[in-house]
């Protein structure tokens, strides 16, 4: 047990599973905020693991009817917010392994959604996955920075951008600890049964949206190789300025004002001084005043680890990672739009991007004129823009090598689908057994056969998948009116197609 090296804790949680705690940081306070991660102390012997570890200190979505950077939802849980939180979570399925393969189980890492302002592991059960794979996985669930918070133990500023973070701290600093949990799997994880050259990396929305940064980072080519899978369920991705662009400067300069430090000769030195409790209500503040359904505090264009604009590096065509399998919701955009909006989709599109122009809003106004009302208009290209297409951006990369799925139990709504591989999770709509293990399965397939056409459970009724790249084929998860599950494959809508070209056509101005 390598319990002397990451300060390794455990917990017996049934006879069939045992979780695991890695601390994977120890920072002196203020020290190191906003710098990148980096080992922890040694502490020798095994150290019991009796609660979820702290969750990092959360913000919210952005709820203003205005872009406060144009030119010119919180949920309460009994654990402890810290800058002490970066943890992670290891499963293994312990006794029920009949027999480990050669090199260890296949392992699943999986990062959490929030917007990158909200979330924390503890949700999430990974023995869910575990039961969902027949105890053919390892499953390791982790933490990183949020919002303006960045380095546990009293080390700020998950996702603050600007020019004075990148010549004295560490930009993008959730990605890092994320990038460092990778890291720590590929040294660490046969020590608990699992294989580090089948290592598959799978998130919902922000956690999907990290997926992608994680497929983009390095030009595409992190060496040595982190993952070797790649899933995503509603791949998130707003706009992702040049750390020193306008707005990401106008964001350090709110956080510095708030803080009082705007007299200081440096900026950064003095925020690694303010009181926790300051910065925690400014992240809360300017996440809060961000345009409706939106989150102000994500990554950036790094010039080191993102080097350049996502879709960019998606259109090289070189992507970290061999296989992908894509899952996004029937409605996506819908809860992160004001349903009683006025805007009409022009003005929409201008809000949601604010360096787009008139010529292209107009563009955009032209492809969703015929969509129903104004509230139905912003919900697609909300949807559309965010969540839906850059997932078609990334299916080309991977060519047969990649899988399309869409999930519409009703309402079809962003996290709708959650519930359906952690089935620990409350808010299924559909409690039907033959759809859950035909749903979950295709993802545990894929993180244990490289593809999501193996049927590995008896029952599973999922008809043949075929990679996209043959006929844009995709896998419908939806029911019937009667309640029977409605599994079959279609081809993609052209239209949307044509939609999603246009969106990728303007990235250069949503700044994507």
């Amino acid at each position: 047990m390598p319990s002397t090296r990451d300060q390794l804790t455990r917990r017996q949680t049934s006879p069939a599973f045992l979780e695991y705690a890695m601390r994977l940081l120890q920072l002196r306070i203020g020290d190191l905020r906003w710098a990148a991660p980096r080992p922890p102390s040694i502490v020798s012997g095994v150290q019991q693991a009796t609660t979820e570890p702290n969750e990092c200190n959360q913000a919210t979505v952005g709820i203003s009817p205005t872009n406060p950077f144009e030119s010119t939802f919180m949920r309460k849980r009994a654990l402890t917010q810290s800058e002490d939180c970066l943890f992670l979570n290891v499963y293994t399925p312990g006794s029920e392994v009949v027999a480990t393969p050669v090199g260890g189980l296949p392992v699943v890492v999986v990062i959490h959604g929030g917007g990158y302002a909200v979330g924390s592991a503890s949700p999430l059960n990974g023995a869910d996955l575990i039961i969902d794979s027949n105890h053919g996985v390892v499953v390791v669930l982790i933490q990183y920075r949020l919002g303006l918070f960045g380095m546990c133990l009293h080390c700020q500023l998950g996702f603050l951008p600007g020019k004075a973070v990148k010549e004295g701290g560490a930009l993008n600093a959730g990605l890092l600890d994320q990038n460092y949990a990778l890291q720590w799997v590929q040294t660490y994880i046969s020590d608990f049964g699992g294989d580090p050259t089948k290592v598959t990396i799978w998130g919902e929305s922000a956690g999907a949206g990290s997926v992608l940064q994680h497929m983009v980072a390095h030009g595409g080519n992190t060496q040595p190789p982190l993952f070797k899978t790649a899933m995503t369920s509603s791949t998130f991705l707003p706009s992702q300025y040049n750390y020193n662009d306008r707005i990401p400067e106008m964001l350090y300069s709110e956080v510095v004002n708030g803080t009082n430090c705007a007299s200081s000769s440096d900026t950064l030195s003095c925020l690694r001084a303010a009181d926790v409790n300051t910065l925690q209500t400014l992240n809360y503040n300017i996440n809060v005043n961000g345009f409706f359904g939106t989150f102000v505090f994500v990554p950036v264009v790094d010039g080191t680890f993102i080097v350049e604009r996502p879709t960019v590096t998606i259109g090289k065509g070189r992507l970290n990672g061999n296989h992908l399998l894509a899952v996004t919701n029937s409605h996506e955009g819908n809860l992160f739009v004001n349903q009683s909006t006025t805007l009409d989709v022009a003005a929409y599109v201008k809000t949601l991007f604010p360096n787009i122009g008139s010529i292209q809003a107009a563009g955009a106004a032209t492809l969703y004129q015929n969509y129903g009302s104004n509230v139905d208009q912003a919900n697609l290209v909300m949807g559309e823009s965010i969540f839906v297409c850059p997932t078609y951006y990334l299916l080309p990369a991977f060519g047969e090598r990649a899988w399309k799925g869409e999930f519409a139990i009703p309402a079809g709504l962003h996290g709708d689908d959650a519930p359906y591989y952690f089935t620990s999770l409350p808010g299924r709509a559909y409690n039907n057994s033959q759809f859950i293990t035909a749903f979950s399965n295709s993802f545990l397939a894929m993180a244990m056969f490289e593809t999501p056409d193996d049927r590995y459970t008896p029952g599973d009724i999922t008809p043949s998948w075929s990679s996209w790249q043959y006929d844009l084929t995709e896998m419908m998860f939806n029911e019937t009116s009667a309640g029977v599950p409605n599994i079959y494959t279609f081809k993609t809508d052209s239209a949307l197609l044509e939609r999603c070209a246009y969106w990728r056509a303007i990235s250069a101005y949503s700044a994507q």
